[in-house]
C-alpha cells in the first residue's frame, strides 16, 4: 500500500495528524528488541532512534533496556512522544542535522522512516554515527491484503485516482542497505500477522499515510469515498497482511566478532 514520495514533501506531513497516527498505526512485534540484543551480542550501552514520531518504534526499543535518545523534528509528533515517554531524551532534529556523540552510538534504529532520510547520504551518515561493533536496526511495516480480490479492487481504485502512484518493492530497505555497501553481516527477519480492520479503522489508517497526506484535498476525498464503498462491498471489513521486516547490520571496517 505505501508508495514512493519525494523528500520535498516531507516537511510538516504528519504533525497535523499526530493523534490519529498514534491511534491507528499498528505497533511492532516486541520480539524485535530481542533480535537486536541477540545480534548486538548483549545489551548495548546506547540506542538512538531516527524519526521516532509518536513512539510506535520507541515502544519496542525501550524493551532493550539501554539509554535511548529519540530524534523527531516535528514539534507536534515530538510533544506526543514526550507525553508517552517522559523519561526519554528527545532531540528536535532531522537525521541529517544531528551530530552523533563522540565515539558513536551502539545501536542506531529507525522504524518505518528510512525512506524519509536522504537516500544519497543516509547509509554513510548511519555508518559514521555508529561505534565500532555497533548495530544498525531498520524495521518497518508493509501493508498488503490477505484476499487477492480486495487487493486488486483497492489498487484499481487508487490507480484511477492517481495513475502516477508507484509502490516500493517488498523489503526495499534491506536491498538499499546491502547495495550501498556500508554495512556487513546484514541480516533480515520477517514477522507476519493478519490485521482485520472495520471501515472506520481502515480509513483512519489510510488517512495516516504520507502518500495520502501529500495528495490534494480533492484526491484525498475521492480516495476515502471510493475506499469506503469498497469496504462496504467487502462486508465492512478489510483484512490486512501485515508484514514487518527487521534489517540488522554492522558498520563495515568497524566491526568485532560476535
Amino acid at each position: 500500500m505505501p508508495t514512493v514520495i519525494a523528500r520535498s514533501e516531507l516537511v510538516d506531513v504528519f504533525g497535523p495528524v499526530a493523534d490519529l497516527y498514534e491511534t491507528v498505526r499498528p505497533g511492532y512485534p516486541p520480539r524485535i528488541a530481542d533480535e537486536i540484543v541477540a545480534y548486538h551480542g548483549g545489551t548495548p550501552a546506547s540506542v538512538v532512534e531516527i524519526g521516532a514520531g509518536t513512539g510506535k518504534g520507541t515502544e519496542v526499543l525501550t524493551r532493550i533496556g539501554a539509554p535511548l535518545t529519540c530524534l523527531e523534528p516535528d514539534p507536534r509528533m515530538a510533544a506526543l512522544l514526550a507525553t508517552r515517554f517522559p523519561d526519554l531524551e528527545i532531540c528536535a532534529s532531522t537525521f541529517e542535522q544531528w551530530s552523533p556523540p563522540a565515539g558513536g552510538v551502539d545501536v542506531l534504529a529507525c522504524a518505518t522512516a528510512w525512506h524519509w532520510m536522504d537516500p544519497a547520504t543516509r547509509n554513510e551518515h548511519a555508518w559514521r554515527a555508529l561505534a565500532p561493533g555497533g548495530t544498525l536496526a531498520i524495521f518497518g511495516h508493509r501493508f498488503d491484503y490477505t484476499e487477492s480480490a480486495q487487493r486488486a479492487a483497492i489498487q484499481s481504485a487508487l490507480h484511477a485516482i492517481d495513475p502516477t502512484v508507484r509502490q516500493r518493492p517488498t523489503d526495499w530497505f534491506h536491498q538499499d542497505i546491502v547495495d550501498h555497501g556500508q554495512f556487513v553481516n546484514v541480516r533480515k527477519e520477517v514477522f507476519r500477522r493478519d490485521l482485520p480492520l472495520d471501515k472506520e479503522r481502515y480509513l483512519g489508517l489510510v488517512r495516516s499515510f504520507g502518500e495520502y497526506l501529500s495528495r490534494s484535498p480533492q484526491q484525498q476525498q475521492r480516495g476515502l469515498t471510493m475506499l469506503g464503498r469498497l469496504v462496504d462491498d467487502f462486508g465492512g471489513t478489510v483484512v490486512l497482511d501485515l508484514r514487518t521486516t527487521l534489517v540488522l547490520g554492522q558498520p563495515r571496517g568497524r566491526t568485532h566478532a560476535r
